[in-house]
C-alpha cells in the first residue's frame, strides 16, 4: 500500500483530522495528505521531529519508561500526536481540538505498523 494511501486512511478514519505526513529523521516530507495548507503541515512535521528527538534524549534518563511510541500535543486551537516510525521517521497527525483522541489514537497506532511495514 502506497504511503499516500496509508495516510489518506488514516485522516478519513480519525474524524476531525485535518492532515497526515510521514517525515525523516531531519524532518522532511517523505509523503502527506492534507485537508488544509501542506505547507504549514510540513513546517509543522519538521518542527514535531525536533521535539521526538528532544524526548527520546530525555527518556533515557528514565529506563523504566520504556521507548517512546506517541504523544498527544493539545494547543487552543489544535491538536496533534506524533509517532515514531522505526528508527527514521516520525508520523504526525493535525486535528481539531475537540475530536475523541482515544479513537484517533487507535487509527494512528494501526497506520505507524501499516508504515513499519511498508518502509522495513
Amino acid at each position: 500500500m502506497p504511503f499516500k494511501a496509508i495516510l489518506k486512511e488514516l485522516v478519513e478514519n480519525s474524524p476531525g483530522s485535518t492532515g497526515a505526513i510521514l517525515a525523516d529523521w531531519e524532518g522532511e516530507a517523505v509523503e502527506q495528505y492534507c485537508l488544509t495548507d501542506t505547507y504549514e503541515l510540513k513546517v509543522t512535521a519538521a518542527h514535531q521531529g525536533i521535539i521526538i528527538s528532544q524526548l527520546k534524549d530525555v527518556l533515557t534518563g528514565f529506563p523504566t519508561a520504556g521507548a517512546l511510541t506517541h504523544l498527544a500535543i493539545k494547543t487552543e486551537n489544535q491538536l496533534f500526536i506524533v509517532g515514531v516510525v522505526g528508527s527514521d521517521y516520525s508520523l504526525v497527525l493535525t486535528m481539531d481540538n475537540d475530536i475523541l483522541l482515544a479513537q484517533a489514537e487507535r487509527c494512528f497506532a494501526r497506520t505507524i505498523q501499516l508504515l513499519i511495514k511498508e518502509i522495513y
